[in-house]
């Protein structure tokens, strides 16, 4: 993309948002750790729920360590203000465990005496830590120049053309720097990001549509699409073609009534059964008869033995 055009585009966002959004400055007397955990916070929410959170945390909670080692449910309870408190929790709850490990504390004061490109790699390095937390902390912590771009930012800037596709992978939005001036960059940030938030919370609304065609009105087809609910009942009428195999369940019946025809078969077998039985009675009446003789010679055995006494 010329950077002229692209400088031309960026310049109508400003425009628009400046036209529908108010700017947002936080506290100048937080610490570094506080702006960090704030930018987790703020990421896809608005400044009034964010900072409405962040100070419930700061005043229900004991310490930032009892932070650390509450669970992510938990958390997520206290963000509920949040449109993403889920999210955010886990952000939140990752940081605190990324910086204890790297520092055993929650001090990053002595980051400010570094050089801003090596507290930046510190910031980064830190789990949870995204882009938009890094530029942040460094807008407001840092003194860099920093624009902090959420995830909505960067696809509004994709619809309306100030991003490539490939630019977006990678989230960035190239000259965006140049064109905000170092002493506005917090005030515009902070009214880019509204609108950033208002794609993320509803990318479908017709607010941010409005947005979006008011700076770019050839991005109608760019626009995100609502999934259609035909889809949806197409999906499930497929497995109605099932009903056909009528055939093979007929043939399945012929083989079932042909076993049922060979079953009466084994009645002959029990009336031979049952002719057997009588020989057996007289084999055992036999048996019987030479019995006796056997109990005659055992008996004859004992008066054998009585006669010497």
């Amino acid at each position: 993309m010329a950077s002229k055009n692209r400088a031309g585009l960026i310049n109508k966002v400003l425009k628009v948002v400046k036209k529908h959004y108010k700017p947002a400055a936080p506290p100048k007397d937080r610490s570094l750790l506080q702006h960090l955990l704030f930018a987790c916070c703020l990421e896809n929410s608005p400044y009034e729920p964010a900072e409405k959170v962040f100070q419930a945390l700061s005043t229900d909670y004991f310490d930032w360590n009892e932070v650390r080692v509450s669970t992510v449910r938990e958390l997520a309870e206290a963000l509920k203000p949040l449109n993403d408190a889920q999210e955010a929790a886990t952000r939140l709850k990752r940081v605190l465990q990324s910086v204890f490990e790297t520092h055993y504390s929650f001090d990053l004061e002595p980051m400010k005496k570094q050089n801003i490109g090596q507290a930046v790699k510190t910031l980064e390095k830190y789990n949870g830590s995204t882009p938009f937390v890094v530029a942040y902390v460094t807008q407001n912590a840092l003194g860099g120049h920093a624009i902090p771009i959420n995830q909505g930012l960067l696809e509004s800037m994709r619809i309306v053309g100030v991003v490539s596709d490939a630019e977006a992978a990678k989230g960035t939005v190239p000259g965006l720097e140049r064109i905000v001036p170092k002493s506005k960059g917090a005030e515009v940030g902070s009214m880019l990001h509204l609108l950033g938030v208002e794609m993320h919370r509803s990318p479908y609304g017709a607010t941010i549509r409005k947005l979006l065609l008011e700076i770019e009105p050839d991005a109608k087809d760019n626009l995100p699409k609502r999934p259609k609910p035909e889809d949806a009942v197409a999906a499930p009428a497929k497995p109605a073609a099932a009903a056909p195999p009528t055939p093979a369940a007929k043939s399945a019946e012929a083989p079932a009534k042909k076993i049922a025809s060979k079953k009466p078969e084994p009645a002959p077998a029990a009336k031979t059964q049952a002719e057997k039985k009588p020989v057996k009675k007289v084999l055992k009446k036999k048996s019987s008869s030479a019995a006796p003789a056997k109990k005659k010679t055992t008996a004859t055995k004992r008066l054998t033995k009585k006669k010497p006494r």
